[in-house]
């Protein structure tokens, strides 16, 4: 545990990205395999104590920390909601009186011997692993200890950071590594050294490719030179899939690396009529046939939560794959050729499919010149669509989020004006600030829940705000306050959907804060009609 404590206490004070890549490539090339292997799991996010698999809940957690620390309740509480962060919170009640030979297991020793043994099990046989780790680790280790059970490491590192400090030790190409770790995988030694093999392995050609994803861009797309260089189509609002068929196999990806096997067989059976071997990228929607524009993103979630769909909800919401792009065509990957030859290729594969098959290829926008674009643009919430991809004809796909050669210009948000009522703390370097905030419209005299943000308002507004906040709260539950109602924000969001999941009836696709409207009365914020009026 000791050297994954320090790798942690490097990581969480430096700002420095290369700082952090060269701490991490350090770490695994002196690391056992063993506890490397769980090093990478849980810098890439993966979590050790969850529903499946449950070690402790925070409510046990903080109960076993006033028992352990002879603190009350109430203290430990208070404690928790003024530090903002529950395992630094546990790390710092706790005396420091350490047990004898409880920090010699190693990190996967923890983890595989300890805290893995006892999940699941009988509470008092997980506190007292919990405890006893408590009662003998250093400050440091009982925070990173904490930081496995609240599944919390924020210590300011993505996967793809990991993925490439992963390939300055070993020379791989960072595309290949994050293929390799697409998907659900156990962490092991033999993960780890198939991972950094330099060889061609079997499982290669069962994995997805990673995904290339378009920046927004900003202004005006006049800067990108000729529009004959582009292609131009819609931006879907569904989700980003991969679908894969090799030696007569399926599969499908999503971009959040979920395999949605099953959930789509109106997919899969037309994948069959597919004449070669593939594999496609493209947007998954709802679309009824016959219907100029796809179903709400509300519906498709409706698909997504299914794992075997009825018949009936088929019908209601039937699968449709908007394809653009074709990446592997038997056996041979096309990433490096040009956009323009990938399309051909992928529109020759599509034109023998039955006329009704829920495969169809994204359709090019035309557009003389970027003022023809930017008209056609403005037009785009008539064609159920966020904006307009715009792709250099030229581009090869890529991994990632290259800025260049793909790029998303989306239309203006809407926007409305809400009354605060809600806050809570952020997370991690805001976890002493209240930065979290939901947002009520007017009904019936009545301020109702629509929307919850954390982002659009610089650091002295959130300043100000949590001053105020702190001063004028009414009502605690746990650690969410209610406010006097008073402060009214305009926020912006990509589109309004019916939701019957919803107290207020609708709900809001990434609801962000665009300004403090400090000119506005509370009396004068928007009602949850006017919000309707916006539903498709």
């Amino acid at each position: 545990m000791d050297r994954f404590s320090s790798l942690y206490q490097k990581l969480d004070r430096s700002t420095s990205t290369r700082d952090k890549r060269q701490a991490i490539a350090e770490y695994f090339s002196t690391a056992p395999l063993r506890d490397a292997a769980w090093a990478l799991y849980l810098l890439s996010g993966g979590k050790i104590n969850s529903a499946r698999r449950k070690i402790a809940s925070t409510s046990e957690l903080r109960l076993w920390a006033s028992q352990t620390s002879g603190l009350p309740d109430w203290l430990v509480e208070e404690s928790y909601h003024h530090v903002g962060d529950l395992a630094e919170t546990l790390a710092l009640v706790m005396p420091d009186a350490g047990q004898e030979g409880a920090t010699e297991y190693s990190l996967a020793e923890w983890i595989e011997e300890r805290l893995l043994n006892a999940a699941n099990g009988p509470a008092e046989a997980r506190r007292q692993v919990v405890t006893q780790a408590w009662m003998g680790l250093s400050m440091e280790q009982r925070l990173v200890f904490n930081k496995l059970l609240t599944g919390s490491l924020r210590v300011g590192v993505s996967r793809r950071l990991v993925q490439q400090a992963l390939a300055d030790m070993s020379g791989l190409d960072i595309a290949v590594i994050a293929q390799r770790m697409l998907g659900d995988w156990l962490p092991s030694p033999a993960f780890l050294r198939d991972l950094l093999s330099t060889d061609a392995l079997p499982g290669d050609a069962q994995q997805p490719y990673p995904f290339f994803l378009a920046s927004p861009i900003e202004g005006d797309p006049v800067g990108l030179g000729p529009i004959e260089d582009w292609l131009l189509e819609w931006k879907w609002d569904g989700i980003r899939l991969q679908l894969i068929r090799r030696s007569g196999q399926l599969a499908l990806w999503s971009r959040g690396e979920e395999r949605l096997d099953g959930r789509f067989p109106e997919l899969e059976a037309a994948a069959q009529f597919l004449p070669s071997d593939c594999v496609l990228d493209g947007e998954l929607l709802a679309w009824r046939p016959g219907e100029k524009q796809p179903l709400p993103f509300t519906s498709l979630q409706t698909r997504i939560q299914r794992r075997k769909p009825s018949s009936r909800i088929m019908q209601e919401v039937p699968a449709q794959l908007l394809l653009y792009d074709l990446l592997e065509l038997d056996g041979e990957d096309l990433r490096k050729h040009p956009l323009t030859d990938r399309r051909v290729k992928l529109e020759a594969l599509l034109k023998d499919l039955p006329v009704d098959a829920p495969l169809k290829i994204s359709p090019l926008i035309a557009a003389p010149d970027w003022d023809a674009a930017a008209r056609l643009r403005l037009d785009v919430r008539e064609h159920g669509v966020e904006g307009l991809m715009l792709k250099r004809a030229s581009s090869p796909y890529r991994a990632g989020r290259p800025r260049g050669d793909w790029w998303k210009w989306k239309i203006d948000p809407l926007s409305i004006d809400a009354v605060l009522i809600y806050a809570q703390p952020g997370h991690g370097r805001r976890s002493t600030l209240y930065t979290d905030y939901t947002f009520g419209l007017w009904d019936a005299g009545e301020l109702t829940p629509v929307a919850k943000a954390y982002s659009g308002l610089k650091d002295e507004e959130i300043l100000a705000l949590d001053k105020w906040i702190r001063a004028n709260t009414t009502e605690r539950f746990g650690p969410v306050r209610a406010v006097r109602p008073h402060h009214v924000f305009e926020l912006a969001f990509e589109a309004v959907n019916f939701s019957k999941r919803h107290k207020s009836g609708v709900a809001v696709r990434f609801p962000r804060i665009l300004r403090w409207r400090h000119d506005k009365p509370m009396s004068e914020a928007d009602s949850l009609d006017t919000l309707k009026g916006l539903a498709r």
